[in-house]
């Protein structure tokens, strides 16, 4: 495993999570502008402005999905995989005797070149566990004690 190309390749599978997450969001809201539109055309009355409520709470609930997935963007935008860590921080692979992490977002296990990686965001549990440890440190979580072998 190339220190860099697989920091790249799941850099790369956490900005296609985000990219599908942000269409999908998209999709949704425009669905909902869509459904509410069309209950105009239909209805009378206060069903009608029950139905174009609900449309618009759908719609507000999709552009708020839009906007977190952008905030994921923005975090992966800063993570530069040429750059090789010392210690665990934002865009770190972490080789432990568990686990293969990468330490960006919350996008659960991606299996990345053969392997499986949990990709998680430095505020998870986990992350906030990680964060600034070495290679050759200990840490406990979930009632196991773990090692760091590998920092990329």
């Amino acid at each position: 495993m190339e220190d860099t190309s697989i920091k790249q390749k799941l850099l790369q599978a956490c900005k296609q999570y985000v990219e599908q997450r942000i269409a999908t969001a998209s999709q949704a809201m425009n669905d909902a502008q869509d459904s509410a539109n069309e209950e105009g055309k239909s209805s009378a009355g206060d069903k009608y402005e029950t139905g174009r409520a609900l449309m618009q709470i759908e719609r507000d609930n999709a552009a708020q999905q839009v906007e977190e997935a952008l905030k994921l963007k923005r975090v992966l935008d800063q993570i530069n995989p040429e750059v090789l860590h010392d210690k665990v921080s934002l865009g770190s692979v972490v080789i432990t005797s568990i686990y293969k992490i990468y330490l960006a977002i919350g996008a659960g296990k991606k299996h990345v070149e053969g392997e499986d990686f949990l990709i998680i965001a430095p505020l998870s549990p986990l992350g906030k566990t990680l964060l600034g440890l070495k290679v050759h440190e200990q840490f406990r979580f979930n009632n196991q004690v773990d090692t760091i072998i590998k920092i990329l």
